[in-house]
């Protein structure tokens, strides 16, 4: 029980922020090319209750990777719909990469500063869990980010890919999206690419970008999921 409170103190704040801004994002700029539909349902919001999806933020505390719900785009609001559309994909992750990019900041930040405090200092409790969520922020967002890029519709990475394609391949590509969850599940627990390819190409993300402290990463990520 001890443990199942900690995992999720140090875990509930980032992942929490990690799929609320990635659908605010996908609102925001749906919004500003044309469509209100985010808006006008009150999803532009950074309270995460209005984005939650129940199984989603379950399997992200237990397994370290789950979704929220879809913000709903309307793509013929949009003023140039196919290309306007890849931008609107391209928010999710972007806003991932972003939130990557400050937990690696964030994580140097309090390293260093753990470093520089006197031994038994009143601001260690504090410190240490930070550390621990920078780390866990980082990994979350980067696998969201890239996870999401994959060119496999409903994936941001299809919707890219259906905005980038020829209309006839992009009509291809659009009729394999009713499916495309299951496809996705297939891959995840019925071949080893999920294994083989997808995480070690995480963990070079994740290492390139924590540096030096990469090892911090990996401690939080035993504690989280391998104790």
């Amino acid at each position: 029980m001890e443990h199942i409170l900690l995992k999720v103190s140090i875990m509930l704040v980032p992942a929490l922020l990690a799929v609320t801004l990635h659908e605010v994002a996908h609102g925001f700029i749906a919004d500003k090319f044309g469509d209100p539909t985010a808006r006008l349902l009150g999803r532009l919001t950074l309270n995460p209750i209005k984005h939650l999806d129940p199984i989603g933020t379950i399997a992200l505390l237990v397994f370290g990777f789950g979704w929220a719900r879809p913000v709903p785009v309307n793509p013929n609001n949009l003023r140039h719909a196919q290309k306007d559309m890849i931008w609107v994909s391209l928010a999710g992750p972007s806003a991932n990469l972003l939130l990557a990019l400050f937990s690696a900041l964030l994580l140097r930040v309090i390293v260093y500063t753990a470093a520089m405090l006197p031994e038994g200092s009143s601001l260690q409790p504090l410190i240490n869990p930070i550390g621990l969520m920078a780390a866990f922020g980082l990994y979350i967002n980067v696998i969201l980010c890239l996870f999401n890029l994959l060119p496999i519709p409903p994936l941001d990475g299809g919707r890219v890919l259906m905005g980038i394609l020829p209309e006839k391949q992009s009509q291809m590509l659009r009729r394999i999206e009713p499916f495309g969850m299951l496809l996705i599940v297939f891959i995840i627990f019925g071949t080893s690419l999920w294994k083989t390819t997808f995480g070690p190409v995480v963990h070079h993300v994740v290492s390139m970008m924590a540096g030096p402290h990469m090892n911090v990463v990996e401690q939080t990520m035993r504690l989280l999921f391998y104790r």
